[in-house]
């Protein structure tokens, strides 16, 4: 099951990377983004293509038989009436195709639609899994949740106008003027003059509402953004009495919105108006020209009904696409803004790299360097060794880049320069994946999820027997509290486990950890929210677990380390100091200063 999963990624990775190889990297037309989105649906819009022309041929039919109906009345020939039965037959019949057509129609537009849909959004889901954690660094949360919910909503409404709408535009336009063009070429040419106008209109209106549409989106991210934030500080807001000014920060931002929506709002009313004026007068235009040739006998009198019905099709059709254009330009901005998550190039790549079925646990950083970027160094020219089994704590100042090196480990990050080697292969040849399979994590933030407890300590392992989960819940200190829970392992924590302590919290974590029976822990200030107690007993566990297994702590305590076996205080991105916890403290340097300032 975990190789099927593990395939499954490393199969969508493939079909992105031939995603952007056909449809190219970021600059791509959003056109070409969008065929890209439905690759493979394509033989449903054909069909629905065909059907909807089924579905549509008695009204473009109507305007003929009204047409030679009322030149047969006018006229009164012998078999009138049997030319009107047969008129009227026919449109019948195509009026009662239309119902088979119009579902058979709806039926494989939808399935296509909807398939790119729920497609869409797993994609784009699939690829935020990849992308970097400095990726992810560096966009909020809220722009995110954004673009899976709000512009995949907007490119569905547009997939529909384009492959309905326009569909219909296009064909009932191209009918008219065929028709129109069989009989008259006088009148062809009159309905040809609308087209320009048209064009003209749209190309004066087009780039703003571009540019309208593009900061309507932005100021809606960034909405999203804003709101996540407020709802995760409501504690902290309530706590410092600062309702009013946080009220204050949101209604300045909602008040953004409004107005950018409001531009937008009067640059589509104005595009519209302006298109529908234009073309009402021309089909008044068309009324009088079609009558003068009646007069003229250029035509008969039951034409003028005929044309007068197609030029309003075509002016109608024009205007719809008028109207549409907004909708159209919006949903566009929107496959822009989702071709920026599929398009990224920020991705973790393991596709051909080293598969890991077992791990010793032994790592070297040799020169080891890192930065964020230019101005910020994290560390410098770091040099470490750690053997299978070795237990090392990581202490020093805040920033000194100690959770730095936990990603490194993690392979949230590169190195900038150097080489980290991981039982004597550099980590940059290795799939990740796999490796992470052998690894536990105890982050310094405590990371739930609003399930029970248990689904929090067996996340992602499904089939953990019962003997297992007492081991982890024994090894974490949690029997105390889960017999004090009326649910006991099946009690929500709540979102983000509000409903427990902080101590609770990184117990559950510790445990969830503990669970996996990993090669290599990472501990990340793991005891620091635990009382004085639980921090004992659970010291004592730790010590027991991390036996054969290699552990990095990282620690401001330093009582909670004195069983490590080695101890690097880092200091300006570099190891300044290695030793046991009483051969640093003999050495009286950097160590045994911080030492002293945490007993007195």
């Amino acid at each position: 099951m975990k190789k099927h999963q593990e395939d499954k990624i490393d199969q969508f990775t493939m079909t992105v990377d031939a995603f952007i190889e056909t449809y190219g990297h970021h600059g791509s037309s959003p056109f070409r983004i969008l065929l890209g989105l439905y690759k493979g649906q394509y033989h449903r819009f054909l069909l629905s293509g065909l059907f909807f022309i089924l579905k549509h041929a008695c009204v473009w039919v109507l305007p003929i038989v009204t047409a030679n109906v009322i030149n047969i009345a006018s006229n009164k020939p012998e078999d009138g009436v049997e030319q009107i039965a047969v008129n009227i037959f026919i449109l019948t019949a195509l009026i009662l195709l239309n119902f088979p057509a119009n579902y058979l129609y709806v039926k494989f537009r939808s399935t296509a639609i909807r398939y790119m849909e729920a497609g869409l959004r797993g994609a784009l889901v699939r690829k935020m899994q990849q992308l970097s954690i400095s990726f992810h660094n560096t966009i909020e949360s809220g722009r995110l949740q954004s673009k899976i919910m709000r512009d995949v909503e907007a490119i569905e409404t547009l997939s529909t106008q384009l492959f309905t709408n326009m569909l219909t535009i296009a064909l009932n336009i191209l009918v008219a003027l065929v028709i129109t063009g069989a009989r008259s070429k006088i009148v062809l040419v009159f309905f040809l003059i609308c087209g320009p106008v048209a064009a003209v209109t749209m190309i004066v209106f087009r780039t703003q509402i571009k540019r309208t549409n593009r900061d309507f989106r932005k100021e809606m991210e960034e909405t999203s953004a804003r709101v996540m934030e407020m709802v995760e500080l409501i504690p902290v807001t309530r706590a410092h009495a600062l309702e009013n000014e946080e009220i204050d920060k949101m209604e300045i931002q909602l008040n953004q919105v409004a107005k950018s929506g409001y531009r937008m709002d009067i640059v589509q009313a104005n595009f519209g108006a302006v298109g529908w004026g234009v073309f009402q007068i021309f089909q008044v235009l068309c009324l009088g020209f079609t009558g003068f040739l009646a007069i003229k006998s250029l035509i008969t009198i039951g034409d003028i009904a005929l044309y007068q019905s197609y030029f309003t099709t075509i002016v109608n059709q024009i205007t719809s696409f008028i109207g549409l254009f907004p909708v159209i330009a919006k949903g566009f901005e929107s496959v822009t803004s989702v071709g920026e998550i599929l398009l990224a190039q920020d991705v973790e790549q393991n596709k051909g790299k080293i598969r890991l079925k077992k791990v010793q646990g032994k790592f070297e950083f040799k020169q080891v360097s890192f930065s964020y970027d230019e101005n910020k160094q994290v560390l410098k020219n770091l040099n470490l060794t750690v053997n299978e089994g070795e237990t090392i704590a990581l202490v020093g100042e805040s920033g000194a880049g100690k959770s730095t090196i936990l990603n490194l480990l993690i392979g949230f990050n590169k190195a900038t320069d150097g080489t980290i080697y991981l039982d004597g292969r550099d980590m940059n040849t290795i799939n990740l994946r796999t490796y992470r399979k052998h690894i536990a994590v105890v982050p310094q933030n405590t990371i739930l999820f609003s399930g029970t407890i248990e689904d929090n300590i067996t996340y992602g392992m499904p089939n953990v027997t019962s003997k297992k989960l007492q081991e982890a819940l024994r090894a974490a200190n949690l029997f105390e509290l889960i017999e004090s829970l009326p649910d006991g392992l099946q009690t929500k924590v709540g979102e983000h486990g509000n409903k427990l302590s902080g101590g609770q919290r990184q117990r559950i974590a510790i445990a969830r950890a503990l669970i996996r029976d990993p090669k290599i822990i990472l501990l990340d200030e793991a005891t620091s929210a635990l009382d004085s107690i639980s921090e004992k007993e659970i010291q004592k566990a730790l010590y027991n677990l991390v036996k054969n297994r290699t552990t990095f702590i990282v620690a401001h305590r330093l009582s909670t380390i004195r069983s490590a076996d080695k101890i690097a205080v880092i200091r300006d991105g570099h190891c300044s100091e290695y030793g046991t916890f009483e051969e640093l403290l003999e050495r009286k340097g950097e160590f045994y200063e911080m030492w002293k300032m945490q007993v007195e």
